[in-house]
């Protein structure tokens, strides 16, 4: 505890040094309070089955389970190939690796944050004061998703005291499905990508590449929409798509290569303004699936705060309210989007960017991460504190 404040221990299917976004927005805000767990999905090498726990710059104790992998040579994301866990063991060694963590921290009052439903099989038996449902997205929508995720859900959302959903699409499927339910759009830090406005220095890898640059920043996944990528590309070989993210859960193969489309790779959060201020327009080129079905992108108010005018497919969360704002522009077919990248790339951005900071000026992760706080703060109140003293917290047997 911190400031008479409970710690709050966040459960994600996200990793902190992945890429900077809701998770590490809020979890950053909420340590400079209180002292911040966040757990990781496990990682998998040589050496014993531990609990890696280091605090990022942030003041988030990050705590990476690491699953020992026999004849392994190096720590990977997921299992070796041809590695074979049993979920019930890996549930109980993480079940076992959360104890410690908390026994080892002095962690007995603490607010308990889901980001994933999987992590209930490991942690259904805790005690916090309160429980928290962060639904970012529609996993189960996800190519792979666990067939139980949709029944570990439903236990979570049993459980928890307070859900917030990633957008408003989101929020409409689920607010029949829990009392106590609230819509939290992802935020933007304006003055950060605002940085892009100021003319910074084009960054080595991107400095070569000619104009006009059409620049994309995100993870680069089954979401994004290929056919339409290399389609304009292949229509406009003078255009240069600029691929700016890692590649997950796809192949690099999969990956449409030509001259004009350049993949940059993942970059850190610090250094993105850089590679929007050298774009000419920005996208977001995704598939309309059911993987994006409830997708609400944080790269749209980060785009906007950049300057960078925007071609977006219809997502619903762009269409409404960017779109009919005429903040950003949507288009779906490959003609359509050259039309909408010709448009922005000829418009004077003096009308238009006075309405983007106006519209801007409402949002702020600061502003949302306050107005999570209350609901968990009100939540906390309802709740008794739990006699956690006398709950006896195993230590996992190494």
């Amino acid at each position: 505890m911190q400031n008479g404040l409970p710690d709050l221990v966040c459960l994600s299917h996200l990793r902190w040094n992945f890429v900077f976004q809701r998770p590490q927005h809020l979890m950053s805000r909420f340590a400079r309070e209180r002292r911040v767990f966040f757990v990781e999905e496990p990682a998998w090498g040589p050496g014993p089955t531990s609990l890696k726990v280091v605090r990022s710059p942030e003041g988030v104790w990050v705590a990476t389970p690491h699953i020992h992998v026999e004849g392994a040579t190096q720590v990977t994301p997921d299992p070796p190939p041809g590695t074979r866990v049993e979920p019930e063991t890996l549930m109980a060694v993480q079940r076992e690796l959360l104890a410690a963590l908390l026994a080892d921290h002095g962690v007995d009052d603490f607010v308990l944050w889901y980001y994933t439903p999987m992590a209930m099989a490991f942690s259904e038996h805790l005690t916090p004061r309160a429980v928290v449902y962060d639904c970012m997205d529609e996993l189960s929508a996800f190519s792979g998703a666990p067939p139980v995720l949709l029944q570990r859900e439903g236990e979570l959302l049993r459980r928890a005291d307070v859900m917030f959903t990633g957008g408003h699409h989101l929020y409409e499927a689920k607010r029949e499905r829990h009392p106590n339910v609230h819509p939290f759009p992802s935020s933007v830090d304006v003055p950060h990508f605002a940085q892009a406005r100021q003319g910074l220095a084009d960054p080595s890898d991107q400095a070569s590449i000619p104009h006009p640059r059409i620049g994309y920043c995100g993870v680069i996944d089954e979401r994004m929409d290929l056919a339409l990528l290399e389609a304009v590309a292949r229509a406009r070989p003078d255009w240069q798509l600029v691929m700016v993210g890692p590649v997950v859960k796809i192949s690099p193969d999969s990956l449409p290569r030509l001259p004009n489309i350049h993949y940059l790779g993942g970059k850190k959060y610090q250094e993105l303004p850089a590679y929007m201020a050298g774009w000419d327009v920005a996208m977001l080129p995704f598939a309309r699936t059911q993987a994006t079905r409830f997708l609400s992108p944080t790269k749209t108010p980060e785009y906007l705060s950049a300057g960078r005018p925007v071609v977006s497919t219809s997502i619903r969360d762009v269409v409404r309210p960017y779109g009919e704002l005429d903040l950003v522009r949507i288009a779906d077919t490959p003609e359509d989007f050259i039309r909408a990248v010709e448009a922005n790339l000829s418009q004077s951005r003096a009308e238009w960017l006075p309405r983007v900071d106006e519209f801007l000026s409402r949002l702020s992760w600061d502003h949302t991460w306050s107005g999570m706080k209350g609901h968990i703060d009100q939540a906390v109140a309802a709740r008794p504190r739990w006699n956690l003293e006398s709950t006896s917290v195993s230590q996992p047997d190494m």
